[in-house]
């Protein structure tokens, strides 16, 4: 395929731009070219994309056969951009999240669980859960019946710059006695990047339609085989001392919020890691085992060191304090 990457430089655009090229898609890609130097075998279109003429100018007359979009702010740039590709691009594959719905989530959600409201038209990207309904509003506008919205759950995987598993990589790193919020045995849900980007190019190829909880399989891992897994894949020596969430929130810990596992008030949400994601595996999403999530994580950190905290999500080492972390340990110890 003819495929445009709207953005392409971080975790999620990065990665479909890495399969489209591995799949021998014709890939380009449209950003502001600050982040990184261009991707070999790339077309590199440079736009600012909140500022339609610029963006217009830079199509030129492209033509595409799908379109792969990971804005996450105001939904009016998400808009224009449908707008201006509408009469010449196939299909629009966008990157939402299961944030569009409404809170609290209900167990085992599916599609059907109830939507939060958005503006296709607003400028205000404050409100992420209503900025991301606000883009799938807009996609749907300009692409009724060829447009995929991917409302995915926790993305892993290498490029990830969110203050997940990088985060745990080199907190394991240092070795040691360190806290991990039990139980160990809490189910995660979550979903390479990777396999998110296979799915979306090859549903854009299929011509698929519609929104889908995209995220691993319920009841797949635990949070003890996330993080056991991660110091076998690394060989940190690392001894995991397991705190339950009341001791946590008595030291003002807040380990597992990283992961969704707890909110700030220290309350466990419902439905953030049983989502029903039937759809999308009988819609042909795959997902690969952990211990390749996380070597592909490793290696990437290795090779290219530690990826710049995004402004929205903040590593949990400005909001984690050693010395409360400290004390708990020597308390757990007797």
């Amino acid at each position: 395929m003819k495929v445009l990457v709207l953005g392409g430089s971080h975790h999620v655009g990065r990665a479909v731009v890495e399969t489209a090229l591995e799949r021998g898609d014709e890939v380009s890609t449209l950003n502001r070219g600050l982040s990184r130097e261009p991707t070999p075998g790339v077309q590199t279109l440079i736009a600012d994309r909140t500022v339609p003429e610029a963006v217009r100018r830079a199509l030129g007359a492209g033509e595409w056969d799908a379109v792969v979009d990971t804005w996450a702010w105001a939904p009016r740039t998400v808009r224009d951009s449908a707008r201006l590709l509408a009469g010449r691009a196939g299909h629009y594959g966008y990157v939402s999240s299961r944030g569009v719905h409404r809170w609290p989530w209900p167990p085992a959600a599916d599609e059907s669980a109830p939507l939060v409201d958005g503006d296709p038209a607003s400028q205000d990207a404050a409100d992420y859960a209503a900025a991301k309904r606000g883009g799938e509003l807009a996609v749907t506008e300009s692409f009724a019946g060829r447009a995929l919205l991917a409302r995915a759950g926790m993305i892993l995987g290498p490029y990830e710059d969110v203050g997940r598993i990088p985060w745990w990589l080199r907190r394991l790193e240092r070795g040691g006695r360190i806290l991990a919020p039990a139980p160990a045995d809490t189910p995660l849900q979550y979903l390479d990047v990777r396999d998110l980007a296979t799915w979306m190019l090859s549903s854009a190829e299929r011509g698929l339609a519609g929104a889908f909880t995209v995220t691993g399989p319920p009841g797949a891992i635990t949070l003890g085989d996330l993080l056991t897994t991660a110091l076998e894949v690394t060989g940190f020596d690392t001894e995991l001392v397991w705190a339950p969430p009341e001791l946590l929130q008595h030291y003002g810990l807040p380990l597992g919020m990283e992961l969704g596992l707890r909110l700030p008030d220290g309350s466990v949400p419902s439905g953030m890691h049983d989502a029903d994601v039937s759809a999308a595996l009988a819609e042909g999403l795959t997902t690969r085992p952990l211990r390749e999530t996380l070597a592909g994580t490793w290696a990437w950190l290795q090779a290219e060191g530690d990826p710049t905290p995004r402004a929205d999500a903040p590593s949990p080492d400005t909001w984690l304090d050693a010395a409360a972390e400290q004390r708990l340990l020597a308390q757990l110890s007797h």
